[in-house]
Order: C-alpha cells, then sequence, then structure tokens
C-alpha cells in the first residue's frame, strides 16, 4: 500500500502567500516606528489644564531687574506651563492643614491598624489608608470621646474653641536645596504649616482688626478669599503637597497619565509672563503691559489696591476680595495685580538680570538658619489691597524674607507643561 500522499500545487501557493504575508506584515511592523505624522497647524491649541489651572503658551517678555529707566533689561523665553487661575484660597489652604493634621494623628498618636494599608513600603513603613482616613477627616475634630482624648496634645483650647496646636503641624518634604554655584544636594525639611492668624494685627497693631484675626482663615465665609499669613517656606511646602495630591488622584486618568511632573511656585518671570497676559508673544507694545498708572473713572474699580492716602475701599473693599472678583485676564488668569501680592521661586538680587538665563531664568538660593536675611529675600510681585498703583505694574520687583508672613502676601502655583505645535512649526512649500 502506498502511503505516499500526492503532490498538491495549491498547497506550495498557499505556503508562499502565507510566507509574503508574514513578511509584509513584518516590514509594515518595523517599518511603522519610523513614520511620524505631519505637524499640524492647531488653531490656538492648548492643553487641557489640571482642575483649578489654565493653560499658558510660551512666550517672551522684557525682563528688568528694576523699574529704572536706564534698565534695559533683556528678552527672556518662557516654555510652556499651567499657573493658577486664582491665588490659592483659604479653603484649599485649610485642606492641606487637616492633611497634615490627619497623617500626624494616624502615624504618630492614634496608631490604629483601621487607617493603614497592609502593604509596606521598601523602608518597612505601612503608608496611611488615605480612602478610609477621608471618610471620617478631619480626625482632629472628631466627637468620638476615645479619638479626641488620644489627639489632645494636638490640640489647643482658645476660650471655648478647639484649634490645632501649630507646633505639632509640621509636613516633610525633600527638594534639592541651591546655594548659588555650590555643590548641589537633596535634603529633607520639617515646616510648620499652620499660617499665623492674628497677623492681620501684627501688620496694622492700630487698626482694630481683631476680628479678622479669628474669623480671617477659619471661618466659611472667607473660604474663597485668598490665604494669608503665610510664609514662602511655607507656600513651597503646599505646593509640594499639591503636586503630589494632583499626581496620584487626577492626572493618573488624564492625558497627562504617566509623566512626572510636580508644582512649585512661579518664578518672577513665570509670573510676569502671566500677568501681562499677551496671547501673541509677537506683540511687544507697551500697551500689553499690565499696569495702573493713570487709569481714570470706572477703569481704577477694576484692581484692589490703595488708590490714594487713606482710600482703600473705593475698589469695593478695604481688605481682601473673593479670588475670582472682578475680570480675568487674556490667559484666563485672575487678579495678577492687587488684592495681595504673591510668593515667587526667585531668591531677590537687584542685579538678577546679570545671573540668569535668557530661557527660562530663575534665580534659585535657598539659605540656611544661620544665615543673614539679606540671603533669605524672596520676590514679591503683583501688589496688594494696601500698596498704591505704582506696585501693580508687572516689572515692579520687591521681596520679603522667606520666613516672614504678612497680611498682605499670598501665593499661587505653577506646574510644566508641554508645547502645542503651532501655525510657525507646519511645514512651509515652496
Amino acid at each position: 500500500m502506498n502511503n505516499m500522499k500526492k503532490y498538491d500545487p495549491t498547497l506550495k501557493f498557499g505556503l508562499v502567500f502565507l510566507a509574503v504575508l508574514m513578511c509584509m506584515q513584518a516590514c509594515k511592523s518595523s517599518s511603522s516606528i519610523y513614520k511620524a505624522p505631519k505637524v499640524s497647524a492647531f488653531r490656538a491649541g492648548e492643553l487641557p489644564a489640571p482642575p483649578g489651572m489654565v493653560y499658558v503658551p510660551s512666550g517672551t517678555i522684557l525682563f528688568k531687574s528694576s523699574l529704572d529707566s536706564a534698565d534695559t533689561g533683556k528678552n527672556v523665553s518662557l516654555s510652556a506651563f499651567f499657573i493658577d487661575e486664582t491665588e490659592v484660597t483659604n479653603k484649599q489652604y485649610r485642606e492641606f492643614i487637616n492633611w497634615v493634621a490627619d497623617s500626624i494623628a494616624v502615624t504618630d498618636y492614634l496608631k490604629d491598624d483601621q487607617y493603614f494599608l497592609n502593604t509596606a513600603d521598601p523602608e518597612g513603613e505601612r503608608p496611611i489608608n488615605w480612602k478610609k482616613v477621608k471618610k471620617v477627616s478631619p480626625l482632629w475634630k472628631s466627637n468620638d470621646p476615645s479619638i479626641r482624648e488620644q489627639l489632645a496634645p494636638m490640640i489647643l483650647m482658645k476660650g471655648s474653641k478647639r484649634t490645632l496646636n501649630p507646633e505639632v503641624l509640621n509636613y516633610q518634604f525633600t527638594y534639592q536645596k541651591t546655594r548659588g554655584n555650590t555643590k548641589k544636594e537633596y535634603v529633607t525639611d520639617a515646616v510648620l504649616v499652620m499660617p499665623v492668624e492674628d497677623i492681620w494685627s501684627n501688620d496694622f497693631p492700630n487698626a482694630q482688626l481683631a476680628s479678622l484675626d479669628v474669623n480671617y482663615f477659619s471661618h466659611e465665609s472667607f473660604d474663597y478669599y485668598p490665604v494669608v499669613g503665610v510664609t514662602w517656606r511655607q507656600a513651597r511646602a503646599f505646593t509640594d503637597w499639591r503636586g503630589k495630591e494632583i499626581m496620584a488622584t487626577l492626572i493618573k486618568n488624564s492625558y497627562l497619565s504617566g509623566f512626572q511632573l510636580a508644582l512649585s511656585l512661579p518664578t518672577e518671570a513665570q509670573w510676569q509672563y502671566a500677568a501681562e497676559g499677551k496671547l501673541d508673544p509677537r506683540d511687544t507694545t507697551a500697551s500689553t503691559r499690565m499696569t495702573i498708572d493713570g487709569l481714570e473713572g470706572k477703569e481704577k474699580l477694576a484692581v484692589n489696591f490703595k488708590q490714594g492716602e487713606g482710600t482703600y475701599s473705593r475698589d469695593g473693599a478695604t481688605f481682601t476680595l473673593p479670588v475670582k472678583s472682578y475680570t480675568p485676564n487674556a490667559f484666563g488668569i485672575y487678579n495678577m495685580a492687587g488684592n495681595v501680592s504673591e510668593w515667587t521661586l526667585d531668591a531677590f538680587s537687584p542685579s538678577a538680570m546679570v545671573f540668569v538665563n535668557d530661557l527660562n531664568p530663575v534665580l534659585l538660593y535657598d539659605a540656611n538658619e544661620e544665615d543673614a536675611d539679606a540671603l533669605k529675600r524672596k520676590v514679591v510681585r503683583g501688589g496688594s489691597w494696601k500698596d498704591n498703583g505704582e506696585q501693580l505694574n508687572s516689572e515692579t520687583r520687591n521681596y520679603s524674607v522667606d520666613y516672614e508672613p504678612h497680611s498682605y502676601i499670598g501665593f499661587r502655583c505653577v506646574m510644566s507643561a508641554f508645547e502645542m505645535p503651532t501655525v510657525q512649526s507646519k511645514t512651509r512649500k515652496y
């Protein structure tokens, strides 16, 4: 019996066809990684911003060290970034305070297993189960007698009111310490984060402001007013915390998933660019600069500032106003002039232009505790409710030392963004 199969020409054709198809697929797969789409011209394209922030495209400003006419300054360019559309509010900062208080309550006082995850981190410490904690947050306000007893060291009594002990509330974070041209190093710092609530009377001791001292930060009526009484160091701690919160919760399911991004205080160049609100980087006219000098009539009421000796209330408020008062600028940002002055990331130097680059300029210097105050000065921008119009110009620079809070200084956050292709980057045909 012959067991050999009869030759089938269709089998050979099928095998050849399959081999060719596989080759084509392989070539297609390997070659596709070398193909990139052409850059299209976006119509004023901008990236969706994280909650509470707006997108600022890359651009150029004239950057000066002073308003002296002899200081010609220099053009500097800024990469795209996100910036808070408003100053950080009392409500937002209280959320930070409660997070710090909850973490300390769980790890240092309660030590209750239900508030921890079962898995340990690489250092052997159990992470906090924030889903569980947030169901009962803030723990320091709990009515449970057992919890109140265990958290007694965290509480101070002001009359019949229970408040947090500011000496207990410290936030630990790691950052790269920079001291001029000396070697940079990563350090871990612990910052006491409670704002100075009686800052109003401290700044204006003869102005009968005790009611603001006891209500401004804690009462819900002031939820959407800018937080004040916060030092530069505390503001930087807040940006670190908020950046981690965004990365852990908000970015996870967004287009920014997978990127490593951090929040910080704005550099003074970023702040100036965002304040001037120039949508067209080619626009260099003086009219684009944010200036209050020369405004008359109703235009004067568009900013919260002191409009003459003793005239604090002509703009609608004697002190601060809610952060979305008045009209936003061309970028959609509120109160870059007036309301409160704002901390920036930069160390202050009268001759900053000598030291900084012309691309994303910043002057960083982290002073030690024993250093002189001259090394602890940080740039403050924007003018406030108690300043005259001259201080509100977008180019005006001022400073305060990094450990001093005031009733007229607040802050906002920035985060790096990515360039959006524009019509300028479209391939040209000759």
